[in-house]
């Protein structure tokens, strides 16, 4: 079975609690990461600190997450450990291929994400239409740009 695509690494890890000050302490002043920016969305519910560990192509985000109102849906700090995302190397044929043999995709398609790139979630589990989830997990699927791809071709061939 030809794959179309290829999972080139992890993009990040999203990690949410009621106070993304509270995980900062951890994150930042504790374990040393380095923030890199903000990002805030009503529609999504999430106020998040965007931290990064690595440098260059092989760099990982961790995006602390705070939910904007605690009683909204979605609750970006259910579960603790919210998401993980995967760099991929052609989100489109990615995202065909899996639904062809019956993956499951959470609401909005395609879009935008917050550091930028286009993205699309694997919803953590199946349903009578798309049997095939994340077994529980959260994944998000992100286009991986020219220099993520060419370095990974560098190290991979």
């Amino acid at each position: 079975m030809s794959r179309p695509f290829r999972v080139l690494g992890i993009q990040q890890v999203a990690i949410g609690g009621l106070d993304k000050g509270a995980l900062g302490e951890l994150w930042v002043d504790t374990l040393g990461l380095e923030r890199t920016g903000t990002f805030k969305s009503e529609r999504e519910n999430v106020d998040e600190d965007i931290i990064c560990l690595g440098r260059g192509p092989f760099k990982v985000e961790v995006d602390l997450m705070q939910p904007i109102d605690p009683k909204k849906k979605p609750k970006v700090h259910e579960p603790a450990l919210n998401h993980v995302g995967l760099w991929v190397d052609d989100l489109q044929a990615a995202v065909t291929w899996l639904t062809e043999r019956g993956m499951r995709f959470t609401p909005g398609g395609i879009r935008k994400g917050a550091a930028g790139h286009d993205v699309c979630f694997v919803h953590p589990k199946g349903n009578d239409e798309a049997p095939i989830g994340g077994g529980g997990v959260l994944i998000e699927l992100v286009q991986a740009p020219a220099d993520i791809v060419d370095a990974f071709e560098k190290v991979v061939g």
